[in-house]
């Protein structure tokens, strides 16, 4: 008997073959793709992934015993998985780069979904495309437009690397344990214009400067972090400087992350 799903690891294991499949098609996979699965467990989903034909299959894997049973039990036929006993919030996503095609996807552990997806989407330089099931509430986050009550950091760093899509919900009795909530299963496409090195370590600080205090005017937000007058350098980029950040599209929140740090420098 299998052991039971750890809570310590936030485990909820995916028991309707159906959905799995579902889940794999979202990924669009194709026979030059290199596919890294996320947490596979007891294989509901890396099942759907080798049969799609993948040109190379990676398995991150945190729990030892599902790692184990990988490795001594792996799938017949092409492609051969890699197993790779490792925590994926430590993995080095950096390293996916162009000169493979990388896909990603997962039944991510709601606890930490949005820090896997917050790197995962803007690390990876080679990604195509990434499929992740996660939490119906973190996913309303992740489409939600400006101005609406879920928007926050979250939507606007996933939608400034990505063109999020919502694919489909998943009710709580496909899974053991069963969790309290509906999942929600999204698909990220990476966008070409999307920030580079400086511009997303600029971006993430204004993020986190206005969302902590995400009540307040901008004008008030920025003044202290600003080398001049705030209501000047807003007014500056169009915008008005009494809105409040839930107002601001990922577009509008790149520049002001630019014009933030050189007003620091001027």
């Amino acid at each position: 008997m299998p052991p039971r799903a750890k809570k310590s690891l936030g485990q909820n294991f995916l028991k309707d073959r159906n959905i799995a499949a579902r889940i794999a098609a979202q990924l669009h996979i194709g026979p030059d793709d290199w596919v890294i699965e996320i947490g596979p467990g007891p294989g509901a989903l890396t099942r759907h992934i080798h049969a799609a034909g993948p040109a190379r299959l990676f398995l991150l894997e945190k729990d030892h015993h599902w790692a184990r049973e990988h490795r001594l039990h792996p799938l017949a036929g092409t492609p051969e998985a890699q197993v790779v006993l490792t925590d994926a919030l430590l993995f080095p996503w950096e390293r996916l780069d162009a000169a493979h095609p990388w896909k990603v996807i997962g039944n991510l552990p709601y606890n930490v979904a949005s820090p896997l997806m917050w790197d995962i989407c803007s690390r990876a330089p080679g990604l195509l495309r990434a499929s992740f099931m996660i939490q119906k509430e973190v996913g309303e986050r992740i489409v939600a437009a400006p101005g609406s009550r879920q928007y926050g950091a979250l939507s606007v760093w996933l939608q400034c690397f990505t063109k999020p899509e919502w694919c489909f919900v998943v009710p709580p009795h496909v899974f053991t344990p069963r969790p309290k909530v509906d999942s929600a299963v999204l698909a990220f496409t990476p966008r070409t214009d999307r920030p580079d090195a400086v511009q997303s370590k600029r971006l993430a600080r204004v993020l986190r400067l206005c969302f902590q205090q995400r009540r307040k005017q901008l004008q008030g937000i920025l003044r202290p972090h600003v080398g001049g007058d705030a209501s000047a350098l807003l007014a500056g980029l169009g915008i008005d400087p009494a809105a409040r950040p839930e107002t601001l599209s990922p577009e509008r929140f790149i520049a002001l992350g630019e014009a933030v740090a050189m007003s620091a420098i001027a």
